[in-house]
């Protein structure tokens, strides 16, 4: 996901990125430290997804908690504007 997404984002966005890496899905990764996030249905249950906007753009950070076999990790899957994010992580899953 890093090397395929990642390059497309602007440098604030990895910023932003790596801090959600190293905190919220380290800490939190259900409740975000309260950024929005939520559950997502369909093709994607059992994922979630990140809202971030960034200069007026919706993006999403799409992925998966597991919280067996221990250690509890954090999946990442996509991280994209809305809609790509979302077709990206379906593509990702099949």
């Amino acid at each position: 996901m890093q090397q395929q997404d990642l390059v497309e984002l602007s440098p604030e966005l990895n910023r932003d990125f790596k801090a959600i890496c190293n905190t919220a899905f380290t800490q939190d990764p259900y409740g975000c430290f309260g950024l929005p996030s939520h559950d997502l249905r369909g093709d994607l249950k059992n994922y979630r997804a990140l809202e971030l906007d960034h200069d007026g753009v919706c993006y999403r950070i799409v992925y998966r908690v597991y919280e067996s076999p221990s250690p509890k990790r954090v999946h990442v899957i996509s991280f994209a504007e809305h809609d790509l994010a979302y077709a990206v992580a379906k593509l990702r899953t099949t």
